[in-house]
């Protein structure tokens, strides 16, 4: 089953993807508090489909929701950055205000050369966690969607802390939420692409990931709880731009398309300074 963020009377909402319309189903933060029967109940809820064009979609997940961001979890992605894969996890946060939705332009920060492409699985917590193994981690994900992990990489280079260059406006789009259950294992290969203006940058596969989501929602949860809507980015595979000759960053009118075997297509324009409306 899918889901989307719509707004209802400027209430962020949840609604149940079909063919050409969404249903509205409960607010954000109610859908969230019992995500596991809102599975069971969107399938057969009531109510008049809108259509898609009608409707404004935003994020999905709540405002209080942390987004737990991988960095090198790709063994060909350390590689060609020039690392040795991590011991352990390597975790940065993102902000919720940082999210996107697709077709939603992203402006360039200011002082960048542009911004760099990071194709991601993104998964989101159904319920809360503490102290849990990986058979009990995998219970625990609601579902999947597409990432972009849209990096401003001269701010996140200026020290060893990357928050900075992960969290300029509107750089985390996600696309439409799929259950777990249409997605299945990770572990089993999921085909991980982008493309910038239709020529294809990356090509990865989920059987590359170093951790699995599995074994960061254990690793997180002896630490802290994680909370229904919670979201563990998973990393990127090889790829990316600024490891390029020369570097290669996305620019004002550039297209970048994240595409992931079961989760479908997201789309980002990349604007100017006009795209920081709203922001």
């Amino acid at each position: 089953m899918k889901f989307i963020g719509l707004d209802i009377d400027k209430t962020p909402w949840v609604g149940r993807l079909d063919e050409g319309g969404v249903l509205p189903l409960a607010t954000v933060t109610e859908f969230w508090a019992d995500a596991r029967g809102w599975l069971e109940r969107a399938a057969t809820a009531p109510g008049q489909s809108l259509p898609r064009d009608t409707v404004k979609e935003i994020p999905f997940v709540p405002a209080s929701a942390r987004i737990f961001c991988i960095g090198l979890n790709y063994r060909a992605h350390a590689a060609e950055g020039g690392f040795t894969p991590p011991e352990f996890p390597t975790i940065f946060g993102r902000w919720t205000t940082s999210l996107s939705v697709t077709d939603t332009a992203v402006p360039l920060p200011l002082g960048e050369r542009g911004l760099d492409w990071e194709a991601e699985v993104a998964a989101y917590i159904a319920t809360p966690v503490w102290n849990v193994d990986e058979a009990e981690a995998a219970e625990a994900v609601f579902g999947y969607s597409t990432f972009n992990d849209l990096t401003a990489r001269r701010a996140q280079k200026l020290t060893a802390q990357w928050t900075l260059g992960k969290n300029a406006d509107k750089s985390g789009p996600a696309g439409h939420l799929v259950s777990a259950d249409e997605v299945g294992s990770l572990a089993d290969g999921l085909q991980v692409r982008t493309r910038v203006n239709g020529v294809e940058v990356q090509n990865g596969n989920t059987r590359d990931m170093i951790f699995s989501v599995e074994n960061i929602i254990a690793l997180i949860s002896k630490t802290m709880t994680l909370h229904p809507g919670d979201v563990i980015v998973s990393g990127t595979p090889e790829g990316v731009g600024y490891v390029r000759t020369p570097p290669w960053y996305l620019g004002e009118g550039d297209v970048v398309e994240v595409e992931i075997d079961r989760l479908g297509t997201l789309v980002t324009p990349i604007g100017g300074a006009e795209a920081r409306v709203g922001a």
